[in-house]
């Protein structure tokens, strides 16, 4: 669960509904932005990605 000031929340709504995402979309586009932007971003596990190992 996650707390967010009611009026933070509409206007992420609003964002996501603009770039035709769900809230849950554009918070996980926000954070892998924010996440890369700061060099935190997780190198990709090749057999996560639905592969062959």
């Amino acid at each position: 669960m996650l707390r967010v000031n009611p009026e933070i929340y509409e206007a992420l709504e609003k964002w996501a509904a603009d770039e035709f995402r769900s809230v849950n979309g554009q918070l996980e586009w926000i954070i892998e932005k924010a996440l890369k932007a700061d060099g935190r971003m997780p190198k990709k596990n090749s057999s996560r990605s639905g592969g062959n190992p």
